[in-house]
Formats: structure tokens, C-alpha cells, sequence
């Protein structure tokens, strides 16, 4: 087998020295942030999204070498083993290949063919089978044996028949030929298990495309709809195709053994190949859309997390309710909990009055900026009753946050251990002021897969779907860096080289000694060794530290190499802590890149790091985004018109089309069609979560809360 590294820098488009620095950092130990952010030289400056494509395919190489050696043992270990299928496993580029290779040399359960083997046809089947043009009844006269079974001619011939059957059957060419055959012309039909039953699965109660026209997004709803017993499925080839290609590929062109092998070859595909044919399609079907959802939702997530936050306001967070009422809670500039409340604003006017009333009053005494109301259960009463409010209360302001996930951190363990005082529901209160404050921070809490961005979650291999977000999650955390001294555990053990434990120590080193004032005191915390700070360091800020570039993204392996810089630039870290630095990029570039290498002792990549963190340090990248959509106002259903122009938020990313918050309680939906007057191969091409964008209303649909929108051909002056 070619070296796995040759092999990746193939397929990547990489160069083979870059991909074998990868493969040996990861085998040291070192994260993908890491390595992204502080190994550039080593990698060609590969960003994180392409190191972890990297790494989930040399896992699957790994794992296919291993199956390789596997299959090459036991076949040996029968003794079977022979040059040319030794060549075509090692040749072999998946792992359905390799099993196809391996079928014949399977321990198999007891079939008709095993049962005809103990008969002793078994040579009767190899000489039919060797088509030399002799009479399939002339050879078997001599297999007649009552005592093993074989009572007549006939009984002779179908045993025979069955053995060739399970060879043809067992042939891997003919597998990967059919394979391919069915991945190209192979035609799935759905239809319904009971026609005059309702479901959401109505589109496909009579559907039927080729294959190789399926959306992913279909896939995913037929497989659901089957597995909720609404829909039945089917895979074929047209006519008679999928018979023919086997027959061609077990017959040679003799008359009378050719039309018995025929028969046989006729009996494996219909009882054989095609079932089993039809499961692999399926499984390769849905694993694609697995991998384009699973995608999807990482794509989705990744902006939804790097949100520009609403930092240094006090806020309040809302978690409206019918029954158990709203529940209300006010958090400081950093999170703090300050004050908490339940009000009934849906009970009647007068509760509504007395909510007004009280909640007016929290946001006086506490100097309220931002009200964040949940978007979950009686959100539209909430937000009428909030725009009521604000009449009276100029220079406040609120936003609807996406609630997803709340009421799943609110009863966790974590919840808990941080709000043991209050109940289930007021924690969600808090957790809605703070993700309007820090989206990022709040929703590390969360499992990935409640933060309601993806299609399907349920249905997707949970490790891999975990891995995928968990990496997204661990990249984003990094890219804007954790002040040590105020994060909380649970945004701690994302920074690359900590875990739970870890996380956990440093809160309690920082509660046992107060706040940190240096990186290096890290190295006191327990179980927190030299290769775990090698890794965290650069992502953790240390703001009350007196070395300034402790409050910066430059790495400490690195600071010689700064304080360099800076001196061949004629500035000091004075400069830096005083915002001095007006000229250093024009400085840098003018040095020429050897020379600063050369001097400073550190690539090109670093140094061009270390630039821009000196210019801004402490600097969250976040900011550097859009503004989200504060509102004093509220629009409903009915007041929207067809041609109205409006400035929404992209909420989620989706195959068919983007939906988005245009303030009516109710999302948007722009389809695909309507994202640009381009054809596009998918949504994200020109949006992603987070952004705002404007819309123009196409249709409402109140009875059915659908509002169709187009981002096509907005007039300028809107």
C-alpha cells in the first residue's frame, strides 16, 4: 500500500512534507488549535477546518489498513492466501472493497450452498460452473447419492445451481461492478404504507427519481418517514439491467452450461446480490447525507457561536411561559445574577398591568440596557407586553434569542452546581440574558445538538455527529481566546490541552489564590502538566497580568521573538500596553521578510501572528461583526404585506433554503431559488447564520405560519 501521507497529500492537493508534520503532531498529542495557530510553519498554514478533514481521513485510512491486515491473517490462516488477491486487497481504496474481497473466506452462517456442500456437490458446481461445454445432466449422473441426500438428477443440479449462486454471489468484481451501476441509474421508489393517513411525509407517499438525482435532505425524510412506518422504499435498476450485468460477468459463451450457469447466475442476483445490493446503496445513501447534514450543522453552528456579543450591559432575560408565567432574571456587565422575578402578563390585563409594573421597576433600579426575550412558548404575548413597556423606558432596548437548549442546561448537573439556589426555571431566565450577552460562553454549556441549527440530529451517528460539533465548538472557543480569570469551567475545558478536570482545577486554584496574574502561574495548577500549558497557553488571557503579551494570542514560546520584533521595529511592550503602535505593520513589511526571520529567530507565519495581536491586544475577533438587531417595535403576521422590505437575522442554514427572523415571532423562509439571482449549489454560498440581511416579503400564509421571502431584486432605495 502507497504511504498514507502520499496518499493525503493527493487527495488534499497538500504538500507530502506538510501532511507528514501533521500526521506527527497529532501523534504527539497536540490539538488542531494548536496546530493550527502555532505550527503554521510546519503545515503550510493549513486553518482548522482543513486540518480536521486531515485528520478524520487518516483515521479512515488507519482504520482500512487495519481491516487490510485483518482480512490478509484469517485468509492466511485457511490457508487461501494467493499473490493476486493479496495485490487487489492491498490495492483495495474502501473498505467495502476489501469486505467484498473477503466475502468468500467469511465464516458463514449455514445457506443453501453449505448444505449443498455437505452433499458433496461441490465439485459437480466447479465443473458446470467451468463451462467447457459439457452437459450439466451428463455430470451430474454422477452425484446421485440417497445416503447424503441426493436422490435424483434434479436434486444434483439444484444443489449445484445453489453453489454457483453464492460463488457468483461472493465475486468481488462483479459487487463493485454492480455497485456502480446501481450509483448510476439505480431508481428509488417511495410510496405510502397507508394512503389516507396525514403526515408530514405527504410529499412521498408517490415518489420516484433516480438515485443519483436524490437530495440529501430527501434521503434523510424518507428514511425517517420509513422508520415512523409512513412510507415504503424501494431501490432498483430499470427493466432487467441489474440481471443482464451479472450475467454478463458469470457466463462464457457456451450453449447448454450457459443457460444453466444463466439460471444460476439469474438465482444469485434476484436472492443474493439484489437485497444485499439494495442495503449497501442505502447505507452508502445515508451515510452521504449524514456527512452533508452533519457538515451543515457544523457549518451553521460555528457563526451561530462567534456571534458578536452584547458585552458590559446589565440585562434582563425573559423565558416567557403561559401556565408557570415568565419567568425574569437580571444579570450584571460579567453574567452576575443581581435580581430574579415571575410575572403573568398572560393571565389577564390587570396581571399584565402589575408585570409591567414590576418588571419597569427592576429595570430602573438596576439600569437595565437590553431586554433578551426567549423565542419558546407565549414569546409573542412577552414581546407585545415588552414593546408596551419600553414606551415609558426611552434607550432600552430588546432582542429575541433563540432559546434552543435552555431548558435542557437549565436541569443539568452544571445548572445545578452553578445555581443551586434557584429553580429549573429561572435558570433558563438567566442563561437567556446571557446568551444575548455572550452567545459563545453561554452555549459551550449546551450539547451542540439542542442549539437547534442542524436538520435531523436525531438521525445522524451520534459519535461522529459529537466529533464534528465538538470540534466546532473547540475551534471557536479558541479563535477568540478565554480570560482565565472570569470564564467558567465549562468554557475552560474547551480551550485546547484542558479537560474537565483540569478546567475545574484552575477555577478552584483561582478561587484557593485569587485572580491570576501571570500565564506562567498556571504551571501551579494541579494536574495541568508541560504539555497540557504548552497547548493552553496561547488561548488563555491573562488581562491583570503585568507582561502585556500575556493579554494576547502570541504563544510564551514566542515572546523572545516578539520583544525582537518590537525592538527591530523601535518599539517596546510599552508601546504595545499604551496603543503605540500606529506604524508597526508598515515597519514590519519594510524590514523584508529574511531579515525579520532571520533576527527575530521565528517563521514568517508566527511573526505575522505576533503583529496583529500586538496591534489589538486582548481584542475579541467577534467583534469585528455585525451588530445583532436590537428592536423597540413588533410586527405580527397580519401586518405583513406582500413587497414589504424588512432586515432580519439568519437563524438557520438549511439544503432547500435559509430562515429568517424578520421580528414577527414566526422565521422566513428564503428558498434556495430566492437566496441570489445566481443558481447556487447551496445556501451558505452567500449566508451563514448570524447575518443580517434584508427581505423582501413574497407571501403569508397565516392559517399555516408560513412567510415566503426573497433576498432577490430588492429595490436600492429600500
Amino acid at each position: 500500500m502507497r504511504p498514507i501521507a502520499e496518499m493525503l497529500a493527493e487527495e488534499l492537493g497538500k504538500k507530502q512534507e506538510h501532511i507528514e508534520n501533521v500526521i506527527a503532531l497529532l501523534d504527539e498529542g497536540n490539538t488542531i488549535p494548536f496546530i493550527a495557530r502555532y505550527r503554521k510553519e510546519m503545515h503550510g498554514t493549513m486553518d482548522d477546518t482543513a486540518l480536521r478533514a486531515l485528520e478524520t481521513r487518516l483515521n479512515y485510512l488507519r482504520n482500512l489498513q487495519e481491516r487490510k491486515d485483518e482480512v490478509c491473517n484469517s485468509i492466511e490462516n485457511q490457508g487461501k492466501m494467493t499473490e493476486e488477491l493479496a495485490i487487489a486487497i492491498d490495492r483495495a481504496t474502501t473498505l467495502a472493497e476489501v469486505e467484498d474481497l473477503y466475502r468468500p473466506y467469511k465464516q458463514k452462517r449455514r445457506t443453501r450452498a453449505t448444505v449443498a456442500k455437505e452433499k458433496g456437490l461441490e465439485p459437480l458446481a466447479l465443473a458446470i460452473f467451468a463451462q467447457t461445454g459439457e452437459d450439466p445432466n451428463e455430470l451430474a449422473k454422477d452425484y446421485i447419492n440417497p445416503e447424503l441426500g441426493v436422490e435424483t438428477l434434479e436434486d444434483a443440479l439444484a444443489g449445484a445451481s445453489d453453489i454457483i449462486a453464492e460463488m457468483i454471489s461472493d465475486d468481488a468484481d462483479i459487487r463493485k461492478a454492480l455497485r456502480l451501476k446501481m450509483e448510476r441509474s439505480a431508481i428509488i421508489t417511495v410510496c405510502a404504507e397507508d394512503e389516507e393517513k396525514e403526515s408530514v411525509y405527504r410529499l412521498y407517499y408517490s415518489f420516484q427519481t433516480p438515485v443519483a438525482r436524490l437530495q440529501n435532505h430527501q434521503i434523510l425524510a424518507i428514511n425517517r418517514g420509513e422508520k415512523e412506518g409512513f412510507l415504503k422504499v424501494s431501490l432498483t435498476l430499470p427493466g432487467t439491467e441489474g440481471q443482464a450485468l451479472v450475467c454478463r460477468c458469470a457466463l462464457k459463451p457456451t450453449a447448454q452450461v450457459s443457460m444453466f450457469v444463466r439460471a444460476a447466475a439469474e438465482d444469485a442476483y434476484n436472492r443474493l446480490i439484489a437485497p444485499s445490493a439494495e442495503r449497501e446503496l442505502r447505507s452508502v445513501l445515508t451515510d452521504r447525507a449524514a456527512e452533508a447534514a452533519i457538515a451543515n450543522f457544523a457549518l451553521n453552528l460555528k457563526p451561530l457561536l462567534m456571534q458578536r456579543p452584547v458585552k458590559g450591559f446589565v440585562t434582563m432575560g425573559l423565558d416567557p411561559g403561559y401556565r408557570n408565567g415568565c419567568k425574569v432574571a437580571v444579570v450584571d456587565g460579567t453574567g452576575r445574577v443581581l435580581d430574579t422575578n415571575v410575572v403573568y402578563p398572560t393571565f389577564n390585563d390587570r396581571k399584565k398591568a402589575e408585570a409591567i409594573d414590576i418588571l419597569s421597576r427592576m429595570i430602573r433600579k438596576w439600569g437595565v440596557k437590553h431586554i433578551a426575550i426567549g423565542n419558546g412558548t407565549a414569546s409573542r404575548e412577552t414581546e407585545a407586553m415588552t414593546v408596551e413597556m419600553l414606551k415609558n423606558l426611552p434607550g432600552v432596548s430588546y432582542m429575541i434569542v433563540n432559546e434552543a437548549g435552555a431548558s435542557v442546561y437549565s436541569a443539568s448537573k452544571l445548572a445545578a452546581e452553578e445555581f443551586p439556589e434557584f429553580d429549573v426555571n429561572l435558570r433558563s431566565a438567566v442563561s437567556i440574558a446571557r446568551r444575548l450577552q455572550d452567545p459563545l460562553a453561554e452555549l459551550v454549556k449546551i450539547d451542540p445538538k439542542a442549539i437547534g441549527v442542524g436538520q435531523y440530529q436525531h438521525d445522524m451517528p451520534q459519535k461522529r455527529l459529537d466529533e464534528a460539533l465538538g470540534g466546532v465548538v473547540e475551534d471557536c472557543v479558541n479563535a477568540v481566546g478565554v480570560d482565565v480569570n472570569t470564564a467558567s469551567a465549562s468554557l475552560l475545558q474547551q480551550v485546547s490541552g484542558l479537560n474537565g478536570t483540569t478546567a475545574k482545577n484552575v477555577v478552584a486554584f483561582r478561587e484557593e489564590n485569587g485572580a491570576f496574574t501571570s500565564r506562567s502561574q498556571l504551571k501551579k495548577v494541579p494536574k495541568l502538566g508541560p504539555k497540557a500549558y504548552q497547548q493552553c497557553a496561547g488561548f488563555l488571557r491573562v488581562p491583570e497580568s503585568k507582561e502585556i503579551l500575556d493579554n494576547t494570542g502570541v504563544h510564551p514560546e514566542s515572546y523572545e521573538a516578539a520583544a525582537k520584533l518590537l525592538a527591530l521595529c523601535g518599539y517596546s511592550k510599552t508601546d504595545v500596553a499604551a496603543g503605540k503602535l500606529e506604524e508597526l505593520a508598515a515597519r514590519f513589511e519594510a524590514l523584508g521578510a529574511d531579515q525579520a526571520v532571520e533576527a527575530c529567530g521565528a517563521g514568517l507565519p508566527t511573526l505575522e501572528d505576533v503583529v496583529k495581536e500586538l496591534l489589538k491586544p486582548g481584542r475579541d475577533p467577534r467583534d469585528d461583526l455585525p451588530a445583532p438587531i436590537l428592536r423597540t417595535d413588533v410586527l405580527e403576521m397580519k401586518d405583513l404585506k406582500s413587497g414589504m422590505v424588512l432586515t432580519g437575522t439568519v437563524r438557520n442554514v438549511i439544503d432547500f433554503g435559509v430562515f429568517v427572523d424578520i421580528g414577527v415571532h414566526q422565521d422566513g423562509l428564503v428558498h434556495i431559488s430566492q437566496v441570489c439571482s445566481r443558481k447556487v449549489r447551496h445556501p451558505s454560498e452567500i449566508v451563514q447564520v448570524g447575518d443580517v440581511v434584508k427581505v423582501m416579503v413574497l407571501d403569508v400564509d397565516e392559517k399555516r405560519k408560513r412567510i415566503s421571502l426573497t433576498m432577490r431584486n430588492i429595490p436600492k432605495e429600500a
